[in-house]
Formats: C-alpha cells, sequence, structure tokens
C-alpha cells in the first residue's frame, strides 16, 4: 500500500517545491493537489462537510502549476490531481496540460477527476449542472482520443471537434491513469467505465463501511468485463489510525492519502514525521 499527502497550496502555506521534496525525502509516494478555480458569493449547493467553505478553498494554487513545479524539484514522486474538476476545464486544452505535465515528470503524474459538488461554481463555467456527469464523460473520451491518435476527432453532443493535431503525446502510453473521484454507486460506475482507478469516499474505514463498498465496486467491475486489478482504490483523508489503516492494507486498497493543512513548515514538517512513523508501523 502506498501513502501521499494532499494539500490546498495557498500563498500563506508551505510551498510545493518545499513539500515535494520533503515528501520524496521520507519516502512518501505521491503529492495530490484539489481544484477551484474561483468560490461564487452565492451558494445554491451545501459544502459536503458542513458549514462555511474553509478560506483555502478560495486561495488554492491552480494544481497544474503547483504540481509542476513539485515535479521539478523532485525525481521519485508522483504528482496528482486531488482533484481535477473536468466539467470546468477544456477538454483540448486539458489534454496538452495532462501530456506536458506528464512529459516534465517523466511520466509521474496521476489524472484523479471529478464532476463537481458546486453548483454556482460549475455554472460560471458554462456548464449545465444537471447534465455535467455525461459533459465529464464525453470530455474524458475526448483526450482519451486526443492522446491516442496523430489525427483525433470527436463527436458527441457537448464535445465536438474534427480531425486534428496535438502534442506531445503523454509520456505514459496511452495516458496518465485516469482516477476517478466520487460516492458509491453513480462515481464507481464511472470509474469502471472510463477510467483506471476509484477514489471512493473515505468516512468508514471499516468491514460495514468502505470495506463492503469495496467489494461491491470489484463486483461490478467483473460483470462489466473489467479486471478489478486494473482499478486500483485511493482513498483520501485517512486518519492515522493504525488499525483502520492496517484494514486497508488488509482488503487490498492500492493508496491511502492524508491531509495536510495549508500551513508553513513548523506545523507541516511534525504532521509529515508522525505519517513517517505510521508508515513504518504499517511495514511500509
Amino acid at each position: 500500500m502506498k501513502i501521499g499527502a494532499v494539500m490546498f497550496f495557498t500563498t500563506d502555506s508551505m510551498q510545493p517545491v518545499a513539500l515535494g521534496r520533503a515528501l520524496e525525502e521520507r519516502g512518501f509516494e505521491s503529492l495530490w493537489v484539489p481544484e477551484h478555480t474561483h468560490v461564487p458569493s452565492t451558494r445554491t449547493s451545501t459544502f459536503i462537510n458542513g458549514g462555511p467553505l474553509p478560506r483555502p478553498y478560495y486561495d488554492i494554487y491552480d494544481p497544474f502549476l503547483a504540481l509542476t513545479a513539485a515535479a521539478s524539484a523532485t525525481t521519485t514522486l508522483k504528482i496528482g490531481t486531488g482533484i481535477c474538476l473536468i466539467v470546468q476545464r477544456d477538454p483540448i486544452v486539458t489534454a496538452k496540460m495532462v501530456s506536458t505535465i506528464d512529459q516534465i515528470s517523466q511520466g509521474r503524474f496521476l489524472f484523479g477527476v471529478g464532476n463537481g459538488w458546486n453548483r454556482d461554481e460549475i455554472e460560471n463555467h458554462g456548464t449545465a449542472f444537471k447534465t455535467r456527469n455525461k459533459l465529464a464523460r464525453e470530455r474524458i473520451e475526448a483526450m482519451q482520443t486526443i492522446w491516442a491518435n496523430d489525427e483525433p476527432s470527436y463527436d458527441g453532443e457537448f464535445v465536438k471537434f474534427g480531425p486534428m493535431s496535438q502534442w506531445p503525446k503523454p509520456f505514459q502510453t496511452p495516458h496518465p491513469p485516469i482516477i476517478v473521484g466520487g460516492a458509491f454507486p453513480i462515481a464507481a460506475k464511472r470509474a469502471i467505465r472510463y477510467g483506471n482507478g476509484w477514489i471512493p469516499h473515505s468516512d468508514k474505514l471499516e468491514h460495514d463501511g468502505v470495506g463492503v463498498v469495496i467489494k461491491q465496486f470489484r463486483e461490478m467491475a467483473i460483470e462489466a468485463g473489467r479486471d478489478p486489478a486494473s482499478l486500483p482504490i485511493s482513498i483520501f483523508r485517512v486518519p492515522d489510525d493504525l488499525t483502520k489503516l492496517g484494514f486497508c492494507q488488509d482488503i487490498g486498497v492500492d493508496r491511502v492519502v492524508f491531509s495536510l493543512p495549508a500551513e508553513k513548515e513548523d506545523k507541516i514538517l511534525p504532521i509529515l514525521d508522525r505519517w513517517l512513523q505510521v508508515k513504518r508501523d504499517l511495514g511500509l
């Protein structure tokens, strides 16, 4: 089982280069960055964790730029979007960004994707909230076509373009893993349809919670003709609880990712060292 970290980078937090180096030095597998282009002052969607949005949601860096900085300062650390809001991004532009960061990192990029929950933010980008899931699928399929073909084209309901050329292609073949975030069963079905992995919710890390969901997910994958081994599980925002993390190991979770606050080195480095001991206690 691999261990990574996720952070909302801001101007007031530890910066990507320094955190990337600190994670790599301690043997962690990956660094992940979420995405919010902006936060509208109106609110028609309830924050998934309840209450007001924390300040870092307003202040967060662009994930691709933050991850490129971290990649340039490391050699083995994987970098990932956790998650990229596909419904808010042009697929042709995003395809080139993914290919570019994958080339710069020499194949260390992990493309975490999701469809979002903040209706106001999504609709500010010209996306209809109720059809965002189909739009996301088409955009991902279009990007896969761009990465895989010398003269790609795509003809969907929401995404259309004729034959064209776009280079570079990704370093990884045919493209970086597309890891789909979201709850069971809807997001799980999306992961099986067009993904290379799934990020389920981590609210219950025991047999009657995530354990049951992961078992059902793997059964759904087999029914759809997918090998569950081709759909590794990544669980975000896990606690430093050895019992729960050991359970994740036992059921074959591929990766766990712990959260870091948007703070400076004096707050972050002790957290990393605590997780380093957790990593050792798990035998990783």
